[in-house]
């Protein structure tokens, strides 16, 4: 009994789509995890800071907050790689048994 949720032409985009979120997200984690300074645009900062320690203790939570954010999302991509792979493997196998 085949499982198949979607064609082979939509599991191989999933899967292209998948490896190429995972290479990024992973990627944009690792850059965060360093401190990339040309990340900081894009950190969650407020507007007034009361001393330099403030912050800088709101850059390295917003830093550390998005490596967090990236590597997950690029679990999620992991899951889409997996189920997609699946489907490619089952439209393949039932194209070739039939």
């Amino acid at each position: 009994m085949a499982f198949t949720i979607c064609g082979p032409k939509l599991s191989l985009c999933g899967l292209v789509l998948s490896v190429w979120g995972i290479i990024q997200l992973t990627l944009m984690g690792v850059f965060y995890q360093i401190k990339a300074v040309a990340l900081l645009e894009d950190l969650p900062l407020g507007e007034a800071h009361n001393s330099i320690e403030d912050f800088v203790a709101e850059v390295e939570l917003g830093y550390s907050t998005n490596a967090q954010n990236c590597w997950i999302a690029a679990l999620l991509y992991v899951i889409t790689l997996l189920v997609s792979g699946h489907q490619f493997w089952m439209n393949n196998r039932s194209s070739v048994s039939m």
